[in-house]
């Protein structure tokens, strides 16, 4: 993270909310479409009170959201989400999630500058509002792996019928999730981390 002060960017400063025995602070950002828990996530698994931007939604987004799946939300994420949460003494990750729909995405740009990676979250009602996010990924060269979160009213599939709807390469994880539940939202963080080690790792390593 940069040394910048607090604003709806750059973040918090480390020496602000960084524990005195950590030594090591990663930025994550967890990124999907429109309605996919993203603030539940990093309010499940936050340490802190989680820092967010929701704010109620207006008729100004009729007909610009797309509300199929979720008709009952009534709050969205309108710059970001921030939360924190230690792994151990010394490792801590800055979570930041991103707004989902399309119009807020040009505040991406500067909630990726310094991210070690991404969790991308999807729901299978909706997996089509991955796609355009998936890509952005891709192009921007950001390592990420993939959640599905299971909302108690969407179909299940079995996770190699998902993979290849959304045609993942075979190398980024994909896993199964409950982000309402703290324990299930640390699972997938760490999936990303052991992603990202196995990434640093030299080719002949792998």
């Amino acid at each position: 993270m940069g040394s910048n002060s607090f604003d709806a960017m750059a973040g918090p400063r480390p020496q602000d909310v960084l524990p005195d025995s950590a030594s090591v602070a990663v930025k994550i950002v967890v990124v999907g479409g429109f309605g996919v828990g993203k603030t539940t996530l990093v309010g499940a698994v936050s340490e802190i009170s989680p820092l967010t931007t929701e704010e109620t939604m207006t008729q100004a987004g009729a007909g610009v959201d797309d509300l199929f799946g979720v008709e009952e939300k009534d709050a969205t994420t309108v710059a970001m989400d921030f939360g924190r949460i230690s792994l151990n003494e010394r490792l801590v990750l800055y979570l930041f999630g991103t707004p989902g729909q399309q119009r807020f995405w040009f505040l991406w740009n500067g909630l990726f500058d310094g991210a070690l990676g991404a969790v991308v979250l999807v729901d299978t009602r909706r997996l089509e509002a991955s796609f355009d996010v998936l890509g952005r990924l891709e192009e921007a060269g950001v390592p990420f792996i993939v959640a599905v979160n299971q909302f108690p009213e969407s179909p299940v599939h079995p996770l190699d019928e998902i993979r290849a709807a959304l045609d993942l390469a075979p190398d980024i994880p994909l896993v199964g999730a409950d982000v309402r539940r703290r324990d299930s939202g640390k699972d997938v963080l760490l999936a990303l981390l052991r992603h990202l080690h196995d990434l640093a790792q030299p080719l002949e390593a792998r």
